[in-house]
């Protein structure tokens, strides 16, 4: 009790005051001068040169559109020879920050609503009329089962459905894709940035692009790394991807567009920087579903008047335009924010050599006798001496 008593004591009526000690030693001296000179490099070349700390900072608002142009020619069994242009293979014809491109599909002709068999698998195929079950709809089935179990072919049989007839059968995938030629299609993508802090903006088609260049050129990293057109295959393989291999089955490639300008500089060199990379990246251990795809219809009527669909299950590449980055321009709260900090961080030299010299050099003791000095109260002894 009384131990914690004194320790009460001396918290409450003991005051520490800084000392200055001057120690004569190379070691010391050299350790803090090594510390000092480690904080300045740390506060001048990370802080303001490559985080430039005595710049305001703003982060970017964009806008993006993109225009697909591209045309081929297809000659199969069931469409015959067809022409194909933008308003085909761009599904939707608008999408927010993105742009898909049906590059492969299946296509089912002449849907009518009626009874026909299922796809035969493991779940649809039956001998008799007790293997279906009436009324029942699996989340893989085509229609609702009417429990009859009908002839597929001539070999197999299958449960009877109510649903779009012919089902689509979506077992095999044309390989190669069917509108391979895809890849040479072009990309036009049209980026407006703004920093509302310094109301600052600009446009990917930098002002000395003229009309003339924008409808030759095609974005090259060493030879034309403004341009805003792209090549399609040329996206996917800078990503290290194979263009006719992801056609097949469809995936997700991101287009990023990278704005860091710094607005202490000219307005023309606040530059577009570009990028690829796939976002559905595929591993090659674990590769259930993969790709990209969805369905669609068109529907019609028959000269009878029935209602008739064409069913297409697209596959393809959608294309995700990802815009970031940020501005900075000189401000004075910033810069002395960042002054104060580093002078601050000065005196952990001071106090780091404190540490090794109080407690882990040799003459430790002497230096600390040295360091402190403690001084009774002046006016308590002077009532002492004047008792006596």
């Amino acid at each position: 009790m009384a131990g914690c008593c004194a320790v009460l004591g001396a918290f409450l009526f003991e005051y520490d005051t800084p000392r200055i000690v001057l120690i004569r030693s190379r070691k010391v001296g050299l350790m803090n001068r090594t510390v000092q000179l480690l904080i300045l490099a740390y506060v001048i070349g990370w802080v303001f040169v490559w985080e430039k700390g005595y710049q305001e900072t703003d982060s970017v608002v964009s806008s993006v559109t993109a225009k697909a142009k591209g045309v081929t020619m297809t000659n199969t069994s069931k469409l015959g020879l067809r022409i194909w242009d933008v308003a085909d293979y761009v599904i939707p014809a608008q999408e927010e920050n993105s742009v898909f491109i049906m590059t492969n599909m299946i296509i089912t002709m002449n849907q009518t609503q009626g009874l026909c068999p299922e796809i035969p698998d493991k779940t649809t195929m039956c001998e008799t009329d007790a293997n279906c079950t009436a009324g029942s709809a699996g989340t893989h089935s085509s229609g609702v089962a009417t429990g009859r179990c009908v002839s597929f072919n001539g070999t197999l049989k299958t449960c009877e459905v109510a649903a779009w007839c012919p089902v689509e059968n979506d077992t095999e995938l044309p390989k190669p894709a069917f509108l391979k030629a895809a890849e040479n299609f072009t990309l036009l993508i049209k980026n407006n940035i703004w920093y509302p802090k310094f109301n600052f903006s600009k446009r990917n088609i930098l002002p000395n692009i003229t009309t003339a260049y924008l409808k030759t050129c095609i974005y090259d990293a060493k030879t034309d790394p403004f341009c805003p057109i792209f090549r399609l295959g040329t996206i996917v393989e800078r990503a290290g991807h194979s263009f006719r291999d992801m056609a097949i089955e469809g995936g997700i490639m991101g287009i990023q567009i990278k704005w860091d300008c710094n607005l202490d500089r000219a307005a023309s060199l606040c530059l577009p920087r570009y990028s690829f990379r796939r976002l559905d990246t595929r591993d090659v251990d674990h590769n259930v579903s993969p790709g990209y795809n969805f369905r669609f219809a068109k529907y019609y009527s028959d000269p009878n008047g029935a209602e008739r669909r064409t069913l297409i299950k697209a596959y393809g590449i959608r294309f995700d335009i990802i815009v970031f980055g940020k501005a900075g321009k000189f401000d004075i709260i910033p810069t002395m924010i960042n002054i104060g900090s580093g002078l601050a961080l000065l005196g952990v030299a001071t106090v780091l050599c404190d540490v090794i010299v109080l407690y882990c050099m040799k003459k430790r003791y002497y230096y600390r006798e040295k360091k402190y000095k403690y001084v009774e109260d002046y006016e308590q002894g002077l009532g002492n001496q004047m008792d006596q």
